[in-house]
């Protein structure tokens, strides 16, 4: 009882009840809730405070912002009392409605925002999907390698535009999004905002160093990105970390190429990948390799490789209580 005391005084006072309410819609970084609210930057953050050590929304820094969202229900009873207080605000309230006004300005302003970015860049893009199958293709295939009956949390390594997190959050309970350019991280914030896909979130962050705990997913995609990446067998290593017994990593990327091109003006690092040595990175990381799917293209062949975790034995330790308990079942 205390603590839900502590989190309604928390949320009873009006602009950390709007903080909340705004909040709910997604993503918000701190200079986005002082437009939307119309208070000072000090102001803002010691509400947001408040807040935060309630555990009714959840921050997270990316850079030299930081953004806020209602708390996940998984992280604590905080999240429930949070969603509970936002539905009973009333739909029709003014003031409510003037901060919905504010805040779909601030999406708007996303949106242009990314699109131009995405204009400067898409004549390079256009130009690397010209040369294999067609992409539509290549996300049917990671979709169909997805069992999204027991994927549950969702992770997308080097999720660019967040089109895989587009297709496939609506499957998933939560899907993050990680990547390490900011400007492609506020594409994705727009498309996903575009899409309704609350339940979605992105995170800045390095393939190599997954600012996630261990075990806390249940599937993980990486979608034409790991042809960057200068150490690929040490970002299978380290996504393996984070999925849980049973959860499935699936790989859309290049089979061995020699367009030199790619690498010289489009910044490859690999001219795609053979078959034994992805196979080889996922059994190093302890996991199990899956039949592999072939989308050929011209010039440029596009594999998606699957693999499922599974447990390492000789790493459970089995303290001398349990021990002499078993070998007692064993001898009865």
């Amino acid at each position: 009882m205390k603590s839900l005391l502590s989190g309604l005084r928390a949320a009873a006072e009006s602009t950390r009840l709007r903080v909340l309410a705004v909040c709910a819609q997604g993503e918000v970084a701190v200079n986005e809730l002082t437009r939307i609210l119309d208070q000072s930057q000090p102001r803002v953050s010691r509400h947001l405070k408040v807040l935060c050590e309630e555990g009714l929304i959840e921050r997270h820094r990316e850079g030299t912002w930081a953004f806020y969202r209602i708390a996940d229900p998984r992280n604590g009873k905080g999240a429930e009392l949070a969603r509970r207080i936002v539905d009973m605000i009333p739909s029709d309230d003014a003031q409510y409605l003037a901060d919905r006004v504010a805040l779909d300005a601030v999406k708007h302003e996303r949106a242009t925002m990314a699109e131009a970015y995405f204009r400067a860049n898409a004549e390079s893009w256009d130009l690397i999907r010209t040369l294999h199958v067609d992409a539509a293709e290549v996300e049917r295939g990671m979709m169909a390698a997805l069992p999204t009956e027991t994927t549950h949390d969702l992770l997308d390594v080097g999720t660019g535009s967040g089109r895989i997190l587009e297709l496939l959050g609506g499957a998933v309970s939560r899907g993050t999004g990680l990547d390490l350019s900011r400007e492609m991280l506020a594409i994705a914030r727009a498309k996903l905002t575009t899409a309704g896909l609350d339940n979605c979130q992105l995170r800045h962050g390095d393939m190599y160093d997954i600012p996630m705990e261990d075990n806390s997913f249940d599937a993980a995609t990486v979608h034409l990105v790991l042809h960057y990446a200068d150490r690929p067998d040490a970002a299978i290593s380290e996504i393996a970390r984070v999925l849980r017994p049973g959860g499935r990593i699936i790989i859309a990327d290049f089979a061995p190429h020699d367009l030199e091109e790619l690498r010289t003006e489009h910044a490859h690092r690999r001219l795609g990948f053979d078959d034994q040595e992805v196979q080889g990175w996922f059994e190093a990381a302890g996991l199990s390799p899956e039949p592999i799917r072939r989308l050929p293209g011209n010039p440029l062949t596009v594999n998606i490789w699957s693999a499922t975790k599974t447990m390492n034995f000789d790493r459970i330790r089995i303290d001398a209580p349990t021990m002499a308990t078993i070998d007692e079942v064993i001898t009865q």
